[in-house]
C-alpha cells in the first residue's frame, strides 16, 4: 500500500482509545490523523487532554501528542478528515447506537469496540479467523442506512475470546453444552491498580452484563447470514459466570464441554494447533502466525507467562482433560485489551480493508 488510510478514533482519551493509539503507531496500513472525545477534551492537544491518565505501559506516541482533540459530537467535522473511524466512545448504548449510525451515514465506515450494535441484525460481529463471511451482511446494512460506503462492524466481547476460539476449532465434533467461568482482568473495566486500589488482593463475583454476553455472543459468531441478517446458532447452550480478579491484563476461562461426537484428546489438540483462517491466509499485519497454542504443562497457561502470546493476538489453551460429568474440560487465556478489545477491532479493520470494504474516500 503506497498511502496509508486516514483513521479517526472516537473516544480517544479513554483506556481503549489509548490502546488504539498505541497499537496503530507505525501500522503499515493505517495512520491516526484525527482524535475525538467528549466536549470537555475538545480543543486541547491529545497530550493535554489525556494528561496523567495515560494508562499504557509504552509511552504516548509522538505523532499524536500535538493532535487537537475534536468534539466527537461534531460528526461532519470529524468524518471529513478520515477514511474510517474506530469507535471506543463512553456513552449509553442508545447514544452509541445513534452516533455510530450517524458516522456511517456520512459514508465513513465505523469499526467499533462497543457492545451497542452487537445484536443489530445486519451489523457483523466478527472474529476474523472464525466468521469473516459475516461481513457479507454489510450490503444489507448499507441499504438500510442509505449509504454506498458507510457501515458499522463490531468485534465481540473480550471474555469470549478465551474459549470461543477453542469451541470453533471443535465445531465438527458438535459441542452442545458448555459451562464456563471467566476470571477477568481489571483493565476490562478500563481500570489500573492505581485508580482501583481496592481490587488489590480482592475478587468480585459480579461484572454487570458480562454473563449474558458470554452466553449469547458465541452463538452469533457461529450463526449464518440469511435474508440480509445474521441468525445466531442454536447450540451449544452456554451458561457462564464472570468474576473480576486482581490481574491487570488477561482473561482466563475454565470451561466444561459435552460433544455429540466423541473426539479423543489427541484429536482435540490437533484441531486447536492447526486452526487458522482467512487472516493467516492473507497474512494480515495483526494476524498471529499461530492463532491457538496448546500448552502441555499442568500449570499453564498463566497470565504472567502467556498473555502476550503472538503479541497479545493469540489464544492459549491448556489443561485439556476428560471430565467425570462432562466430556472434557480445559482452561483458556486471551489478552483482553489486545485480542479482546482494540486489537480485535484493528484486526477487523485489516480484514475489511483486505476484502475491499474499506478504502480511501477520495479513491
Amino acid at each position: 500500500m503506497n498511502q496509508k488510510l486516514k483513521v479517526g478514533i472516537l473516544g480517544a482519551t479513554g483506556m481503549v482509545g489509548q490502546r488504539f493509539i498505541s497499537l496503530l503507531e507505525n501500522h503499515p496500513w493505517f495512520e491516526v490523523v484525527t482524535v475525538a472525545a467528549s466536549p470537555r477534551s475538545a480543543g486541547k492537544t491529545y497530550e493535554e487532554a489525556v494528561g496523567a491518565r495515560w494508562k499504557m505501559t509504552t509511552p504516548m506516541p509522538e505523532g499524536v501528542k500535538s493532535l487537537i482533540v475534536k468534539n466527537v459530537n461534531e460528526i461532519e467535522d470529524v468524518a471529513t478528515s478520515v477514511d474510517f473511524v474506530f469507535s471506543a466512545v463512553d456513552m449509553s448504548k442508545d447514544e452509541i447506537r445513534a452516533i455510530e449510525e450517524e458516522y456511517a451515514k456520512t459514508e465513513t465506515p465505523v469499526v467499533s469496540n462497543n457492545s451497542a450494535h452487537r445484536w443489530t441484525p445486519d451489523v457483523p460481529m466478527v472474529v476474523p479467523e472464525i466468521n469473516p463471511e459475516h461481513f457479507d451482511v454489510i450490503a444489507s446494512q448499507k441499504k438500510r442506512l442509505g449509504t454506498t460506503r458507510g457501515f458499522i462492524a463490531v468485534k465481540p466481547n473480550c471474555s469470549i475470546q478465551s474459549y470461543a476460539p477453542a469451541l470453533s476449532a471443535w465445531r465438527e465434533y458438535e459441542p452442545y453444552e458448555v459451562v464456563a467461568t471467566t476470571y477477568q482482568a481489571i483493565s476490562g473495566a478500563g481500570k489500573t491498580f492505581q485508580d482501583w486500589p481496592e481490587m488489590a488482593g480482592n475478587v468480585i463475583p459480579y461484572i454487570g452484563g458480562e454473563e449474558e454476553k458470554s452466553e449469547k455472543e458465541p452463538l452469533r459468531l457461529w450463526g449464518v447470514v440469511e435474508d440480509g441478517v445474521i441468525k445466531p446458532a442454536a447450540e451449544p447452550k452456554i451458561t457462564c459466570q464472570c468474576i473480576r480478579v486482581p490481574v491487570l491484563n488477561g482473561h482466563i476461562a475454565a470451561v466444561f464441554v459435552k460433544f455429540r461426537q466423541k473426539p479423543t484428546k489427541e484429536q482435540l489438540i490437533e484441531k486447536l494447533v492447526s486452526y487458522s483462517g482467512l487472516p493467516q491466509k492473507l497474512e494480515l499485519p495483526s494476524a498471529p502466525k499461530h492463532f491457538i497454542q496448546y500448552m502441555e504443562e499442568d500449570n499453564r497457561p498463566q497470565v504472567v507467562l502467556d498473555v502476550d502470546y503472538e503479541k497479545g493476538m493469540g489464544v492459549s489453551i491448556g489443561r485439556l482433560r476428560e471430565d467425570t460429568i462432562y466430556d472434557y474440560k480445559f482452561v483458556g487465556l486471551s489478552h483482553n485489551t489486545v485480542r479482546g478489545a482494540a486489537g480485535g477491532a484493528v484486526f477487523c479493520a485489516e480484514t475489511l480493508k483486505a476484502l475491499g470494504y474499506i478504502g480511501a474516500k477520495n479513491a
